[in-house]
C-alpha cells in the first residue's frame, strides 16, 4: 500500500474516532425523578436541566444529577424532658429536595442532604419540644410532640428542602421511670375506679330518696281525697265486686265463702260414706 492511501486511512480512522469521542462526551441524559446541574470549567449554571436527553460542550462541561424524589431516612435524637429525664426517639423523616432548590443546594452545600441539613434540624427541633413537657407527658402526647418537632424543623429549613413528616417510631425511658410511670398510672386507674364507685352510690342513694318521697307524697294525697270522699271506698268495692255473694262462716277469725263454696261442701258431705257406730251391749235374758 503506498503511503498516501495508508495516509488517508488513517486520517478517515482519526476523525472517525474523534466524531465517536465528540459525540459521546458532548451528549447527556438526565433520569426520570432527577434533576441536572451543569458545571462548565469550574461555572455553575443557575438554571437545572429537567430530565432527558441534551446536548453539552465535550470535555469541559459535566452533569451532575440530583434527586428530587421523596426519600425516607432513619435518625435517632437524645433529649432531655422538662424534669430533667433522658429520652431516647427513634423516628423516621420523609424529605425531598425541591427542583428550585437544585442548583443551590448544589452549589452551596457538601456532602448528604439529609445528614447535612435535615437530621440537625429535626433533632433540634425535638429537643427544644421535649425540654417543654415532662417525661410522662411526652409518652402520652407522642402525636403533639411530632407536630410541634415537623412546624419547628420546616421553619428552620425555610424554603431548601421540603419535610413531609416526621415518624415517631419509639420513644424509650430509662428502666426505673418506666416503672415509676407504669406505677402512677395504675394508682389514677384505681383512683378513677373510686370515684366512679362512689358516684354511682351517690345517685342510687339520690334515685331511692326521690322515689320514697314520691311514694310519700302519693300517699298523703290519697288519704286526703279518701278522707273528703268517703264514698270513694264503696265506689271502689262495687266496681271490683264480680256479682258473687259472699258468705261468712267460722268463729273468731271469719272465714269468707261464697255461696257456691257451701253448696259446694254440703254436697260432698252428702257423699260421704256413713260412718259405723259402735256396738251396745244387751243383758241375756232371764228365764
Amino acid at each position: 500500500m503506498s503511503p498516501p492511501a495508508l495516509a488517508r486511512i488513517i486520517g478517515v480512522a482519526l476523525l472517525l474516532f474523534a466524531a465517536v469521542i465528540m459525540a459521546s462526551s458532548g451528549t447527556f441524559v438526565v433520569k426520570p425523578g432527577y434533576r441536572g446541574v451543569e458545571v462548565t470549567m469550574g461555572e455553575v449554571s443557575r438554571a437545572f436541566k429537567p430530565e432527558g436527553f441534551g446536548l453539552k460542550a465535550p470535555f469541559v462541561t459535566t452533569i451532575t444529577q440530583i434527586s428530587i424524589r421523596q426519600q425516607t431516612a432513619e435518625d435517632q435524637a437524645e433529649c432531655y424532658s422538662s424534669d430533667l429525664q433522658q429520652i431516647t426517639i427513634d423516628l423516621k423523616v420523609l424529605f425531598r429536595v425541591p427542583e428550585a432548590s437544585v442548583v443551590k443546594l448544589f452549589q452551596d452545600y457538601y456532602g448528604d442532604p439529609f445528614q447535612s441539613l435535615v437530621a440537625p434540624r429535626v433533632q433540634e427541633a425535638l429537643k427544644e419540644v421535649a425540654a417543654l413537657q415532662s417525661a410522662e407527658q411526652i409518652v402520652k402526647n407522642r402525636e403533639q410532640i411530632k407536630t410541634r418537632s415537623l412546624e419547628i424543623a420546616r421553619r428552620k429549613l425555610g424554603q431548601l428542602l421540603v419535610i413531609e413528616d416526621i415518624v415517631i417510631q419509639n420513644i424509650s425511658l430509662t428502666k426505673e421511670l418506666e416503672h415509676a410511670i407504669e406505677a402512677k398510672m395504675v394508682q389514677e386507674q384505681e383512683a378513677s375506679k373510686s370515684k366512679y364507685f362512689q358516684q354511682r352510690v351517690q345517685i342510687e342513694a339520690d334515685t331511692a330518696i326521690i322515689r320514697a318521697k314520691g311514694e310519700a307524697e302519693s300517699i298523703m294525697i290519697r288519704g286526703d281525697a279518701l278522707k273528703k270522699n268517703p264514698a270513694f271506698v264503696d265506689l271502689q268495692i262495687v266496681d271490683k265486686w264480680d256479682g258473687i255473694t259472699p258468705a261468712v262462716i267460722g268463729g273468731g277469725d271469719k272465714v269468707m265463702l261464697t255461696l257456691q263454696d257451701i253448696e259446694r261442701l254440703k254436697a260432698q258431705k252428702s257423699n260421704a260414706p256413713p260412718v259405723p257406730q259402735p256396738a251396745t251391749s244387751k243383758s241375756p235374758a232371764r228365764l
